[in-house]
């Protein structure tokens, strides 16, 4: 059994912080950022915040001005800002203990309303199946963007059950390693 509903009944937006890459630091800090170049070029359909090396923030003030849109496991970053129709991408979180993750420059961040198995969202919202929905909402001639608002009444299918969505994330993500394993030969 299926649903389809509205991305904004499905999904809240969370703030995403305004630093650039300059602003950021390589080693040290007290916050992770999702950069949104890293969303279109370095990571995948899930992003493991355990495994990545993301660039930091150092300035402490920022933590309280974005206290309440800390990532959590299962939230999605989504680059609303590129030079082409790769517009949209996104990364789910997972692999998030105790550090402290910020979404960044270009980026919407999405959190679940209702509890997804980990991989479906990320997997789904990359899919030329969700994808095409964006393409028409799409602005720009060099930069192409999308919004929040044009993004709110796009439709979000998935399996009801947990353990279908579960299904479909271990497959996809299988066929992700099975991908990388045959590169590296």
């Amino acid at each position: 059994d299926w649903e389809q509903r509205k991305l904004s009944e499905v999904l809240i937006s969370l703030q995403n912080n305004t630093l650039s890459r300059v602003n950021l630091m390589s080693e040290t800090g007290v916050a992770k950022n999702v950069h949104y170049g890293d969303v279109l070029i370095k990571f995948g359909d899930i992003l493991d915040v355990s495994k990545e090396k993301l660039p930091m923030i150092s300035d402490e003030s920022i933590l309280k001005k974005y206290k309440a849109s800390f990532l959590q496991n299962g939230d999605v970053i989504v680059a609303d800002t590129a030079e082409d129709s790769s517009v949209g991408k996104c990364s789910e979180i997972i692999g998030l203990n105790d550090e402290i993750v910020l979404s960044g420059l270009h980026t919407i961040p999405y959190r679940p309303v209702e509890k997804f198995a980990s991989g479906y969202l990320g997997y789904y919202l990359n899919s030329s199946a969700y994808h095409n929905q964006l393409i028409p909402l799409m602005q720009g001639i060099k930069v192409m963007s999308i919004s929040k608002s044009a993004m709110q009444n796009t439709y979000i299918i998935y399996p009801k059950l947990e353990e279908e969505q579960a299904k479909i994330g271990q497959y996809f993500s299988q066929l992700d390693n099975l991908i990388t394993l045959h590169q590296r030969l």
